[in-house]
């Protein structure tokens, strides 16, 4: 059994299913459960699955404004697929997870990155999240 962090096991799920959602017609909460299915070891982890699951579901045109302000030089389109979810993923923490804190967030979706996704992933991501928290506390302080 591998040591990774549960949560960590968790989020990988979600960044499945939500990649899986993409290419699909079906409802997102069969997606999520065929993917819950295939991993029994998530299900300790569900709830969290689910919140951040349809957290992203429910946000993506929200995040990827989001995104798009804090690009630099740089076509929202040229990101790749799955930078895209771990980044609308660690805004859906940073903002609604009030339990993570977000330097929490942005070092899983940098750490998730480094398996998914290309070489420059993980400090292309570590930019923008961070990016986006400095903006959220500036709103929360104000």
């Amino acid at each position: 059994m591998s040591s990774m962090h549960p949560r960590r096991n968790a989020r990988k799920g979600v960044l499945e299913a939500l990649f899986a959602q993409q290419f699909s017609e079906e409802k997102p909460k069969l997606v999520l459960e065929r993917i819950l299915n295939s991993k029994p070891d998530r299900k300790k982890n569900s709830e969290f699955i689910h919140l951040l699951f349809f957290c992203v579901m429910d946000n993506i045109q929200w995040a990827d404004e989001l995104i798009k302000s804090h690009l630099q030089n740089w076509e929202f389109d040229r990101v790749a697929k799955i930078d895209r979810l771990l980044l609308r993923m660690g805004i859906c923490e940073i903002f609604f997870i009030n339990e993570i804190p977000p330097k929490v967030s942005i070092s899983e979706m940098v750490e998730i990155s480094k398996v998914y996704s290309t070489d420059e992933s993980p400090s292309f991501i570590n930019g923008v999240l961070d990016a986006v928290y400095k903006d959220y506390q500036l709103k929360e302080d104000s």
